[in-house]
């Protein structure tokens, strides 16, 4: 991050454990997924889902703008909802119909949100992170707890 202070490889301090932001993605209950539209113009709205096996599920109806974005570019972004102690997941978004993986997920999402979510509803997509930044938002700690991890591509 040119201009931002912040430490090179190897000379920060403070960088913060992967532990540290999959907490704050499992426990958050809005996440936003921000995808680009077959024009290029930007959408982004807030959804329910899940940070499961270090990838980030969630459903849509199927006619919705995000899901034709989607279609058309499958790559997105999907923050937690605390800015205050941000996690910036970029991948590529799959649709799944695995009932394995949408079982474990109803198991998980009933209770999160207080709801009886029916899986024959959909589609389904699993977000596989590419990169992931986190940071804290406090005086002094953005230039020392910034942090970026780096996945396989899927």
């Amino acid at each position: 991050m040119p201009g931002y202070g912040i430490a090179a490889a190897g000379e920060g301090r403070g960088l913060l454990p992967w532990s540290w932001a999959r907490e704050r993605l499992e426990k958050s209950k809005n996440y936003w997924v921000s995808t680009t539209r077959p024009d290029g113009r930007p959408h982004s709205v807030p959804v329910w889902g899940l940070w499961m096996d270090d990838r980030f599920i969630f459903s849509s109806g199927r006619e919705s703008r995000k899901v034709r974005n989607l279609a058309a570019n499958p790559r997105c972004v999907i923050t937690n909802e605390n800015g205050d102690e941000a996690v910036i997941v970029e991948g590529v978004a799959v649709e799944t119909t695995d009932m394995a993986t949408l079982r474990r997920y109803k198991k998980l999402y009933d209770p999160k949100y207080n709801w009886d979510l029916d899986l024959a509803m959909g589609p389904y997509f699993v977000v596989e992170p590419e990169v992931v930044f986190g940071f804290i938002d406090n005086p002094g700690e953005f230039t020392q707890t910034a942090t970026r991890w780096k996945f396989a591509a899927a």
